[in-house]
């Protein structure tokens, strides 16, 4: 994941402002530009609003584009992604629950380096995640995404 994208997120509801019961985080992303690697979460589940722009996402199995209005649902332990499928900036808010995931977004956001994978996959293992890049590898050639 580009920490330059992730640099555009604005936490809007932390988790000890809610007793840690859920969090909402704005993310901006480039066009055609994936927003995490494919990964999976084993404590939170993760709902994705889509503000502006398309929203492509694996849930699973499955695949689906997403636009305003729409809500993308990611529950624990079920492998997700999700990209910008458009030619514009695009911006969702990500309601996270139970709260904590948004500090592994505020880790990224510190990085002055995009993180190297090893990196990636030893933060997201200290907020019980899950990665595949060689998954995520298949998603940014088939849609033409730059990662």
């Amino acid at each position: 994941m580009d920490g330059s994208v992730r640099a555009r997120d604005r936490f809007l509801i932390d988790g000890e402002d809610t007793g840690g019961r859920f969090a909402v985080v704005r993310h901006v992303f480039a066009p055609r530009s994936l927003a995490a690697p494919l990964h999976r979460h084993h404590r939170e589940d993760e709902f994705t609003y889509v503000l502006s722009g398309r929203m492509g996402a694996v849930l699973g199995d499955d695949e689906v584009l997403a636009g305003p209005g729409d809500l993308i649902v990611k529950p624990r332990d079920q492998w997700h992604t999700y990209w910008n499928a458009g030619d514009e900036p695009a911006a969702v808010l990500d309601l996270v629950s139970p709260a904590g995931l948004e500090q592994f977004f505020r880790r990224l956001d510190a990085l002055t380096e995009p993180p190297t994978q090893e990196q990636l996959v030893a933060l997201a293992a200290s907020y019980q995640c899950d990665t595949d890049f060689e998954g995520s590898q298949r998603i940014v050639e088939r849609h033409g995404l730059t990662s």
